[in-house]
């Protein structure tokens, strides 16, 4: 005989359990093979996308090199429309706003950067727009919003950035014991080689200088 018993009984258990379950699982397998599948086309679909927002990109560049401020529009337009998930839509968007702001064409350069605050993928690049926009609105006087922009979380790599520009804009208001503490903040959270920290010093020491309290903490923070 092919098989003995014990294995012919094995055999018929397997049949019955395929019977019962095999549809199901030639099912999930199909799912499951559908899943890789598409995992991978989706992994081939954004490398596609990245290398075509690149060269939009450069494309953007160009144009702003050539001072053709209509094919700029056009460029950061498609490049967020059609490449939104990429790092390139907020970085296009970034630099055709300071393009715009170099031109004096402020309404541009706040819409540019309102739409990294709100689309951006990357929450240093929204705190990057959100800082520069606040520094358009103080500019504008507009300085009730210009805090506004700066108000919620931000990165540690940006905690002076925020502070100084807050300072800048409460000594707008005339607040000067709120600039000070802006300020004093801001250079308390700045790296040592950070080149702002210099502006920063000019900036606190021409409104006295840092507070006895903040000179104590600092004092005591190097001794330690």
């Amino acid at each position: 005989m092919a098989y003995d018993h014990e294995e012919q009984a094995q055999l018929e258990a397997v049949k019955a359990w395929w019977k019962q379950y095999g549809t199901w699982v030639t099912w999930v397998a199909i799912v499951v093979l559908a899943l890789v599948a598409g995992w991978k086309g989706w992994g081939s679909y954004q490398v596609k996308q990245a290398k075509l927002a690149s060269a939009r990109y450069e494309e953007l560049q160009k144009a702003i090199q050539e001072k053709n401020q209509a094919k700029v529009a056009q460029i950061v337009a498609d490049v967020q429309d059609n490449f939104e998930r990429t790092g390139y839509a907020q970085m296009a968007s970034l630099l055709a706003a300071k393009n715009a702001f170099e031109l004096n064409d402020l309404k541009t350069a706040k819409n540019q950067l309102m739409w990294v605050a709100e689309h951006g993928k990357s929450n240093e690049f929204k705190s990057l727009a959100k800082i520069r926009l606040a520094g358009i609105l103080l500019d504008e006087k507009a300085y009730d919003d210009a805090l506004r922009e700066l108000s919620g979380e931000f990165g540690p790599k940006l905690e002076s950035s925020v502070a100084d520009r807050k300072g800048d804009i409460l000594l707008a208001q005339n607040n000067i014991d709120a600039a000070r503490a802006a300020y004093q903040l801001a250079l308390e959270k700045s790296e040592n080689n950070n080149p702002a920290r210099q502006l920063i010093q000019l900036k606190l020491d021409a409104l006295g200088g840092p507070t006895s309290a903040f000179t104590s903490s600092t004092s005591t923070t190097v001794t330690q």
